[in-house]
C-alpha cells in the first residue's frame, strides 16, 4: 500500500497554527514584560490600563512577603518600600505567562503566574513566595500531549460505549510536566513545593 504524503493546505495549516500560537504567545509575555516595566517606573496609569479592575489573586507564602500586592494596591506608597521585580526566568504558555525571580537581600525567591486575556488585559496572577512551582497540563490520555505538531496520526476521541449505562466512565488523565522553578533552591532555605497545573 503505497504512503500518502498529507496535502500542502494540511501542512501550511499546522504553520499557520504553529505561527499563530507564537504570535499570542510573544504578545502575552510582552503585556507582562511591560507590566514590570510600569511597576518598576511607579507608572500608575499603565498598570490600571494593563490589569483587570477584577483581578483575581491566589497568594501562597508568608503574608509578610506580599509585596506585589503591596505595590499593586497602593498600600506601598512609601517610597523607601522597593521591590525588585525583575525577572530572571519568563516563560510563556498560551494565556498564562510564568516569570521567575530572586531577591538575595530579602532571601527569598518568587513566582508569578499571570493569566493574560485575548484581548491584552492580566484577569489572574498566582504568586508564590520561597515556593519550590513545577507547573503541569492535564491532558486526556486518549489526547496527544500538548504542542506536539509532529504527530502523524491525528488523536481520536474515545467511541461512546455501546449500551446504555448509569455510570459515567471515568477517562484518565496524564499531568505532563512542563516546567519547573530554579531559583527556589538559591535563598539558603528549604521550601516548600506545589504544582499548578494549567
Amino acid at each position: 500500500m503505497p504512503m500518502f504524503s498529507k496535502p500542502f493546505f494540511y501542512n501550511q495549516e499546522l504553520a499557520n497554527t504553529k505561527d499563530s500560537i507564537l504570535e499570542e504567545t510573544n504578545k502575552n509575555q510582552q503585556v507582562v514584560l511591560v507590566l514590570y516595566e510600569a511597576i518598576n517606573t511607579r507608572d500608575v496609569q499603565t498598570v490600571h490600563q494593563i490589569l483587570a479592575p477584577d483581578l483575581e489573586w491566589w497568594f501562597h507564602g508568608p503574608p509578610a512577603h506580599q509585596f506585589m500586592m503591596r505595590l499593586l494596591t497602593g498600600a506601598s506608597s512609601d517610597q523607601t518600600f522597593i521591590f525588585d521585580v525583575d525577572p530572571l526566568s519568563v516563560t510563556t504558555f498560551g494565556s498564562t505567562v510564568i516569570v521567575e525571580g530572586c531577591d538575595h537581600k530579602r532571601s527569598i525567591s518568587w513566582v508569578h503566574a499571570w493569566t493574560v486575556s485575548t484581548d491584552g488585559i492580566i484577569t489572574e496572577v498566582r504568586e508564590y513566595f520561597n515556593t519550590s512551582l513545577t507547573v503541569t497540563r492535564l491532558v486526556n490520555s486518549s489526547q496527544t500531549p500538548p504542542f506536539n505538531y509532529n504527530s502523524s496520526s491525528s488523536s481520536s476521541s474515545p467511541s461512546p460505549s455501546s449500551g446504555s449505562s448509569s455510570t459515567a466512565e471515568i477517562t484518565p488523565v496524564h499531568c505532563f510536566s512542563v516546567w519547573e522553578s530554579s531559583f527556589s533552591n538559591r535563598v539558603g532555605k528549604s521550601v516548600p513545593g506545589l504544582v499548578l497545573a494549567i
